[in-house]
C-alpha cells in the first residue's frame, strides 16, 4: 500500500506592517504659494479698485460729454494684427504664443488696430462719423520704470470719417476737459503738437523716398531716449546717412510755428494745417495747454498727420498720454484707406501725477453708508427688513451684521469700514416701534420711528466719510 504524500505546510497570511504613527509619516514637501502677482503686473484690493473706479469714470464722463459711445475688443487677437514692419518697439514686447489650434496670438499692446478689425468687419457699414470710446487692458513685455508696468489700463477717444483737424482738435480738447476735471492745470500740464508732414515735408527735400517715412519717423523718435549711435545702423539700413539724420534733427528742434514756417515755406501743407489747428485751440480757449514742438513725431508708424503729446511740465514722469491721425492704417490692413485719429491715455501716469499734487481722493473706507445690527437673534428679520428699506427707497449702501456680535464689536467694525451710521434694532425701541441710530462722524445718537426710516435716508444723502466728497465730488459720471 503507497504511502500518502505528506502535505506542505500551510504559508500563515501576510499581513501588511502597520502603518506609523501620524507623527512619524514622512513630510511631503509642498511647494511654496507665490503670493506676488506676475512681475509687472496688479493686484486690485478694495481701495485700488475703487481709486481705478474713480478714475474710470472720469474718463466715462468726458467721452459721454463729447457724445462718445464705448466699445470693447478681446484682449487676445491675431498676432498679424501688430507684426507691422517699421521697427517699432511694440513688435519686439508682445506677450504672443501659439494657442491650441496652432495659431500664433498675442494679448494686445494697444487698441486701435481692433477697432480697425472692427471697421474692416462692417464692410462700410458702419455710419460715419464715428466717434468711439474705450478702456482696454493692454499688455506690452518692457522695461519697467516709474508709471510704467507690463499691463495697463488705457482710455482710449477715436474719431474716424473727419478729414480736418477739427476732429484732432476736439479730442485735445476732450483731453484737456480732463484734466480740469480732476484738478490739473495748464501749469502742472502740458500738450506737444506736431504734423507728421513737417518730417515728410524735410525728408522729401532731403531726398528720402516716401516709403522709408514711416521706419525713419519710429527711429527719429527713439533719438529722444538714445544717442544717435545706438540707432545708427538701423539707419544706414535705410539709407540714411549720419549727415541727412542730424540735417533732420536740427530741423526738429523748431519749438515754434513761426520758426518752422521759416524752414518750410509759408506755402507748405504742414504749416497750414498746424496753423489751423493752433485758431481752433483759441476757439476751445486751450491754447494755453498746447507746445508746437518738431521734435514729437511719436513711436508707432501708421500716424500721417498731427501728433500731439501730454506731459508732465516738472520733466519728472515719463509722457501722459499721446495720440495722432492715422489716415492710412485701414490700408495697411487691405482695406480702404479712411480718415481717422485718435489717442491714448494711461491710467499709470496720471495717478502718479495727481498724487504728487495732491489731488487724489482718499480710497480707505469702503463706500458703507449704513450697518445694521439686531441686538438679539429673534430680531434679526426686521434687520434684515431695514436694510431693504435703505437700499431700496433710501438708496443707501447698507451692511447687515449677519453674526451674534456684541454692540461694541460693531461700532468698531463699522468705524473701521468706513460707515456713517450705525441703525440698531433693539428690543425696548422695536416695541415702541423705534430704532436706535448713531451718527459714526459726530458720536450722537438718535431715535428714528420705523414708518419715518424712508425719509430720514432720503434727509442724510449718500456717501461714506471716509472715501467719498473728499475731491468735491464722488466721481460719478453725471
Amino acid at each position: 500500500m503507497a504511502e500518502s504524500p505528506t502535505p506542505s505546510p500551510t504559508k500563515p497570511p501576510t499581513t501588511p506592517p502597520p502603518n506609523p504613527p501620524p507623527n512619524q509619516k514622512k513630510k511631503q514637501k509642498q511647494t511654496k504659494l507665490e503670493t506676488n502677482p506676475p512681475k509687472g503686473t496688479r493686484d486690485f484690493y478694495p481701495p485700488d479698485l475703487r481709486l481705478r473706479t474713480w478714475l474710470f469714470s472720469h474718463f466715462r464722463a468726458v467721452a459721454k460729454s463729447y457724445a462718445f459711445t464705448e466699445y470693447d475688443a478681446p484682449v487676445l487677437e491675431s498676432t498679424a494684427l501688430y507684426t507691422r514692419k517699421a521697427g517699432e518697439e511694440v513688435t519686439d514686447q508682445l506677450y504672443s504664443f501659439e494657442d491650441k489650434g496652432g495659431r500664433a496670438v498675442s494679448l494686445r499692446p494697444e487698441m486701435t488696430p481692433s477697432l480697425a478689425r472692427m471697421v474692416m468687419a462692417k464692410k462700410g457699414g458702419l455710419p460715419m462719423p464715428m466717434k468711439w470710446y474705450s478702456i482696454p487692458q493692454c499688455w506690452r513685455y518692457e522695461r519697467m520704470t516709474r508709471g510704467r508696468r507690463r499691463e495697463h489700463y488705457q482710455w482710449n477717444m477715436d474719431v474716424w470719417g473727419v478729414e480736418g483737424v477739427e476732429a484732432e482738435a476736439e479730442l485735445l480738447h476732450a483731453m484737456v476737459t480732463f484734466f480740469e476735471r480732476v484738478g490739473l492745470t495748464s501749469g502742472d500740464v502740458g500738450i506737444k503738437v506736431n504734423s507728421r508732414l513737417v518730417i515728410g515735408e524735410v525728408l522729401a527735400e532731403l531726398g528720402i523716398p516716401e516709403d522709408k517715412f514711416a521706419a525713419t519717423c519710429v527711429l527719429v523718435d527713439k533719438l529722444e531716449k538714445v544717442p544717435i549711435d545706438a540707432v545708427q545702423s538701423d539707419l544706414e539700413a535705410l539709407g540714411l546717412t549720419r549727415t541727412t539724420i542730424e540735417s533732420l534733427t536740427s530741423v526738429l528742434t523748431a519749438n515754434s510755428l513761426p520758426a518752422i514756417t521759416t524752414i518750410l515755406g509759408p506755402s507748405s501743407p504742414a504749416v497750414a494745417q498746424l496753423t489751423k489747428l493752433f485758431t481752433l485751440a483759441t476757439a476751445y480757449q486751450m491754447d494755453d495747454w498746447l507746445v508746437f514742438d518738431a521734435s514729437v513725431v511719436r513711436g508707432l508708424a501708421y500716424y500721417t498727420g498731427v501728433v500731439f503729446e501730454a506731459f508732465d511740465r516738472t520733466g519728472e514722469l515719463r509722457a501722459i498720454a499721446g495720440g495722432g491721425r492715422y489716415d492710412a492704417l485701414l490700408e495697411t490692413f487691405g482695406g480702404v484707406p479712411t480718415p481717422a485719429c485718435g489717442f491714448g491715455f494711461g491710467d499709470a501716469v496720471i495717478v502718479e501725477l495727481l498724487k504728487e499734487r495732491g489731488l487724489l481722493p482718499r480710497f480707505e473706507g469702503s463706500g458703507v453708508d449704513v450697518v445694521v445690527f439686531a441686538m438679539e437673534e429673534g430680531l434679526y428679520k426686521v434687520a434684515v427688513e431695514i436694510a431693504g428699506v435703505l437700499r431700496g427707497g433710501g438708496g443707501k449702501s447698507v451692511d447687515v451684521v449677519l453674526e451674534k456680535k456684541k454692540t461694541k464689536w460693531v461700532f468698531k467694525h463699522a468705524d473701521r469700514i468706513g460707515s456713517r451710521y450705525v441703525v440698531i434694532v433693539a428690543p425696548d425701541e422695536y416695541e415702541r416701534g423705534e430704532l436706535s441710530i448713531k451718527d459714526m462722524g459726530s458720536g450722537e445718537q438718535l431715535v428714528v420711528k420705523i414708518d419715518e426710516l424712508g425719509d430720514w435716508a432720503k434727509g442724510i444723502g449718500v456717501g461714506s466719510s471716509s472715501d467719498r466728497g473728499s475731491d468735491g465730488g464722488s466721481g460719478d459720471e453725471s
